[in-house]
């Protein structure tokens, strides 16, 4: 048998597989792909920006976004991942819908979309009636649509093979896009990462992969991303997470997009003065 038939869009329909992919190393590496997409994004520094998750699922990716100071809506097919971020309580909307079928968005809405392990779903035929080269072009035309202009798509997938790379790039060519894609760590068959980068409107220069001398020297590619990664995140002088300045921050962006927030938090509660 061979390798391609454990890949998860074999198992069954996404709506029923993203539910079993969610234990702690998955997490991190989803987490380690949201930064880098949003980072191929080449969004405007300290300015935030309304951004599309494709295949949001539990809302890992979206966790980063609001980290980022941007505001962000979700789609994705799994009603029992959405609720899932909904008792995650991300910040984000959330919308249940079939990314074949098209978005229901209007034109222009977005500066920006990323997907993390979602697009290849397209490439398969769940249902009889299904055909991917005609979803994925309603797919992408439909988000070429709500995107503004000059706004970039980023995908990250696992493609098949090469002629699963070549049915998802003429469709998004088809479909306005231009770009192309952007490999990192090309020679390491661990840390090997694919990333569909999709210029709307305007081309733009497709930026460069990363690649590391570690591979030579047998350290972990992935190991080391992370470590420079969160170096970099230190630098910026971004709050740990879960920490007392983290979830402070977090309320006083929830405070600015006009939800309720909880007075109380285990810090303020803790430090209260009794009263007589």
């Amino acid at each position: 048998m061979s390798s391609s038939c454990r890949r998860p869009e074999h198992m069954a329909p996404p709506e029923v597989v993203s539910e079993r992919f969610q234990h702690s190393r998955m997490i991190e590496i989803q987490t380690q792909m949201s930064e880098r997409a949003v980072e191929l994004l080449s969004l405007p520094e300290d300015q935030p920006c309304y951004l599309l998750d494709v295949g949001c699922g539990s809302g890992l990716s979206g966790d980063y976004l609001s980290e980022a100071g941007h505001y962000w809506v979700g789609v994705d097919i799994s009603t029992a991942m959405l609720d899932v971020a909904l008792q995650r309580d991300v910040e984000g909307d959330l919308l249940l819908g079939d990314m074949g079928e098209g978005l229901p968005f209007r034109p222009g809405m977005f500066d920006g979309c990323i997907s993390i392990s979602a697009l290849q779903w397209l490439c398969n035929a769940d249902k009889k009636t299904h055909s991917p080269p005609k979803r994925l072009y309603r797919f992408f035309s439909t988000l070429y649509s709500s995107l503004a202009r000059g706004a970039r798509a980023v995908f990250q997938i696992y493609p098949e093979n090469s002629e699963q790379l070549e049915l998802i790039t003429a469709q998004a060519m088809k479909a306005g896009f231009t770009g192309g894609m952007v490999v990192d760590y090309p020679n390491s068959s661990k840390a090997k990462k694919f990333f569909l980068c999709l210029f709307a409107g305007v081309s733009g220069v497709l930026p460069k992969g990363l690649c590391s001398e570690s591979t030579d020297r047998g350290v972990s590619n992935q190991a080391q991303f992370t470590a420079q990664r969160s170096r970099f995140k230190n630098m910026k002088g971004k709050s740990v997470k879960k920490s007392k300045d983290w979830i402070m921050e977090k309320k006083e962006r929830r405070r600015r997009q006009g939800k309720d927030v909880r007075a109380d938090t285990k810090y303020t509660a803790r430090h209260r003065k009794p009263r007589f």
